[in-house]
């Protein structure tokens, strides 16, 4: 288990996040340029080691009710892995100028895999459709069958 000071020191070495000192010692980071209301990173990083990172929006891991991942138990591996997926999750997407043209006011989900395969959903007439940078990959009656097809093909949300 990382110690107050070890995770401290890996939490700072992302540029893109802001510590703000909270009350009873704890530490917050956020992430000034969200794209979604979620600003906090890092909630509650204790001096105990305690601490919780947002992952509300990625499905490779367990949280709670307010999309929280505890990361007491985390290797430095791991922590480093969760707090990048989370940025890059909430950041703001640069769109071209052909993702412009299918997506347009829409909100999307970006989905991505090992290989970095990057995969649209968007909503659209009461259907579901992935798509592929200009191609229509797959389209699902549900957002849960297409969020069960992309993570059956090996993707995670970004």
């Amino acid at each position: 288990m990382l110690n107050f000071n070890e995770k401290l020191s890996i939490i700072e070495s992302f540029p893109e996040l802001e510590r703000k000192n909270v009350s009873l010692g704890r530490i917050n980071f956020q992430l000034p340029n969200s794209q979604s209301d979620k600003k906090n990173i890092v909630y509650h990083l204790h001096p105990n080691g305690n601490g919780f990172v947002y992952a509300g929006h990625l499905s490779s891991y367990e949280t709670d009710e307010k999309g929280m991942v505890n990361i007491r138990n985390f290797s430095p591996d791991e922590l480093k892995k969760v707090i990048s997926e989370s940025i890059q999750g909430l950041l703001p997407v640069e769109k071209s100028i052909e993702e412009e043209a299918i997506i347009g006011n829409q909100v999307e989900e970006r989905w991505v895999d090992e290989e970095k395969n990057h995969l649209i959903v968007i909503n659209e007439n009461d259907s579901w459709n992935i798509y592929f940078g200009l191609n229509l990959d797959a389209t699902f009656d549900t957002y849960e069958e297409a969020e069960e097809f992309l993570i059956s093909e090996g993707f995670h949300r970004v």
